[in-house]
């Protein structure tokens, strides 16, 4: 399992135009590519989260399950737990938005089938 912290960034608002708004830190040295099962922790608090490394912009985005808030400017530190899937181009934001929600199910039932 490999754990990355910063400084959550304000990226394109892609996302948030979305309704699936991501906190954005740098990716770092981490060779990660696609999307993930993830844990966020901020302000002392654990979310489970749908993650996305985006090699291009060499960010990792963090989509926190069930928070509402604003992280611009706070530290988190973000879990990687297993990956989903590879990164796909998508032909318009209704595809993109489909295959969000698609990790965001899947990092719910991963969560579901490991509680602790």
């Amino acid at each position: 399992m490999q754990t990355v912290s910063g400084i959550v960034e304000k990226g394109e608002q892609r996302g948030k135009q979305l309704g699936l708004p991501t906190a954005n830190i740098p990716l770092g040295k981490l060779d990660l590519s696609g999307s993930y099962v993830g844990r966020v922790s901020v302000d002392s608090h654990l979310y489970d989260a749908a993650l996305y490394a985006d090699v291009t912009r060499e960010i990792l985005e963090a989509h926190l399950l069930d928070f509402d808030g604003d992280l611009y400017d706070k530290t988190i530190t973000v879990e990687i737990i297993e990956k989903i899937r590879e990164s796909a181009p998508f032909v318009d934001d209704e595809q993109m938005s489909h295959a969000i929600q698609g990790d965001i199910d899947r990092v719910r039932g991963y969560r579901a089938k490991h509680k602790s």
